[in-house]
């Protein structure tokens, strides 16, 4: 039987041993705790001892949007566990391996201790490896290896088992959330610096392993904050609309859709060049602003489409999924929701090619995200919002052969086939297209004639000139294009003169248009009267956009 005098000389032992074996110090601890407990004795010194809670800021994400996450550690006597808690996934529960290597790994002693982290608030489900770094910072930080950190730092980040950092998702949302959130100094791997630097008001430092953060922190060699590079529209050079033959009204068309982001369709039988003149519609959209490449930047950084070569969105992003791709893709989903093709394509083009052959329940997912100019996604954890404020371009066949209307006369599709073709696209969704184009096959006089066509540099200048004009009329009112103005602002900027109503209330009767297209003929007419600098609409602009509301697909 145990003596209180004992018990008090081991307990001075082992305060005395210090960290010089702290392994064998927790195991004479544990056993001292039991032994003492079935004693009866009540020494709160050897109860306390080894106790102490770290706490270390980091950050989360919920849909594109990043929160604040408090990662506080707790080391106490007993038997060595190691717990993460605060609705932790799996892969946040496997960071006690990498923790526990990556600690062993950079020369430091993992403590042989009682181990709870807890992720808070607690009531927020954590995904990903984003708190790899934190928690092993608050272990270190808990157990005296490192001084406490300072509050004004935040840290995120994958560890591997040899200590080094490797790349997370979400980068730049998080950084603006440490902005927004009085965090002054971030820490984040090395791979994921040049985008986090994007974020205003928070010194970026890339971290590529853990020795090196420690020398960092204990002063012994500064690591250099990361500096943004300059943010500039980068083109692509390798497509050009001179390369396309003919066609005029068909680019006249897509100039049109570039400067007021409008949704367009473009019909006409195989080879009449739609895919190709869709393609290098990137080349003539507008150039993005600093907000535009921060929201697109946002959007596939929690997508992980960023890297440390390509950190930041500085064109506009061209979609173009296969007919194959399913609702859930999308529109975003799966039971961890992701950002789907309507949301990647946020401030860009979504093209959908063969557009009838897409599944139904695609394309009515469509609708309200048009509309709209976001997506929810509901499950039944969590439900999260994206932007998805994009331009439709579609392509499409007159019917399932291609040649219907043809003047070879080659289709051999019946009435009803026709029919049934084109019912894959109701109403409502046509409804939302804001401009209907005919794409001709080319005569061969056309192929072969040599003339120089616009590049797409000249027509890109006049897109960006409308597109200025636009954004300084709609400038404070979260606008930037014609395509997405309201009620309000088409009676404010889009008052038509008494010809110009007449023009409108006979096209109206005979074409038997809904509200809506009354209003998006009045949207297009808009960038039709920018693009010819123009302050009012006249007619010959209510003319050709009641022009492009005339083609009927039926009809073909």
């Amino acid at each position: 039987m145990m003596t209180a005098f004992m018990i008090w000389f081991l307990a001075l032992v082992l305060s005395t041993i210090q960290y010089t074996a702290p392994e064998i110090r927790s195991v004479f601890l544990s056993y001292l705790w039991l032994v003492v407990s079935r004693q009866g004795y009540d020494i709160q010194w050897i109860k306390q001892e080894g106790v102490m809670v770290s706490k270390v800021r980091s950050l989360g994400l919920g849909g594109i949007s990043g929160y604040e996450v408090s990662v506080e550690c707790y080391l106490s006597g007993g038997l060595p566990v190691f717990d993460i808690v605060g609705l932790p996934d799996a892969a946040v529960k496997e960071a006690r391996e990498r923790v526990r290597a990556a600690i062993k790994a950079c020369g430091m002693v993992f403590p042989l201790s009682r181990i709870t982290v807890n992720l808070a608030p607690a009531d927020t489900r954590k995904a990903g490896t984003v708190y790899d770094l934190p928690v092993m910072l608050g272990i270190l930080a808990s157990s005296g290896s490192i001084k406490p950190l300072p509050n004004d730092s935040a840290f995120f980040g994958e560890l591997s088992l040899s200590g080094e950092l490797r790349h997370v998702p979400g980068a730049l949302p998080m950084a603006l959330c440490a902005g927004r959130t009085g965090v002054r100094e971030l820490y984040v791997p090395a791979d994921n610096a040049a985008e986090a630097s994007y974020a205003s008001d928070v010194t970026v430092y890339p971290v590529a392993n853990v020795r090196q953060l420690l020398d960092h922190l204990k002063g012994i060699k500064r690591i250099e904050p990361s500096i943004p590079r300059e943010l500039e529209p980068d083109i692509t050079p390798a497509l050009d609309f001179s390369e396309v033959k003919g066609q005029e009204n068909v680019k006249r068309a897509l100039e049109i859709a570039a400067a007021g982001g409008h949704n367009i369709l473009l019909v006409g039988p195989p080879g009449a060049g739609k895919s190709m003149l869709a393609k290098r519609l990137p080349t003539i959209l507008p150039d993005m602003c600093r907000d535009e490449m921060i929201e697109a930047t946002e959007i596939h950084s929690v997508a992980g489409m960023t890297s440390r070569d390509n950190p930041i969105m500085s064109t506009r992003p061209f979609r173009s999924p296969h007919h194959t791709v399913s609702a859930p893709a999308m529109a975003g989903g799966t039971s961890n929701p992701r950002p789907g093709e309507i949301s990647l394509a946020h401030n860009g083009v979504l093209f959908l090619d063969e557009m009838p052959e897409f599944s139904r329940d695609v394309l009515e997912s469509l609708r309200q995200p048009i509309e709209d100019g976001q997506v929810t996604i509901s499950r039944a954890a969590s439900s999260v919002t994206y932007p998805s404020r994009f331009m439709l371009v579609c392509a499409m066949n007159p019917c399932k052969c291609g040649w219907h209307g043809h003047k070879s006369n080659r289709c051999a599709c019946t009435v009803s086939s026709i029919l049934r073709y084109h019912e894959r696209l109701s109403g409502p969704l046509l409804d939302r297209v804001d401009l209907y184009i005919e794409t001709p096959s080319l005569e061969y006089d056309e192929l072969r004639e040599r003339s120089t066509a616009e590049s797409s540099a000249v027509i890109r200048a006049r897109v960006n000139t409308a597109r200025d004009v636009q954004r300084r009329r709609y400038k404070g009112s979260g606008l930037s294009c014609n395509a997405h103005i309201g009620t309000k602002q088409l009676e404010q900027y889009c008052a038509l003169s008494p010809s110009c109503e007449k023009l409108m209330r006979d096209a109206f009767s005979r074409l038997a248009m809904t509200a809506r297209s009354y209003d998006r003929i009045l949207r297009v007419a808009r960038t039709i009267a920018d693009l010819s600098q123009s302050e009012t609409i006249s007619p010959p602009h209510i003319a050709e956009a009641i022009q492009y509301r005339q083609f009927s697909i039926q009809a073909q």
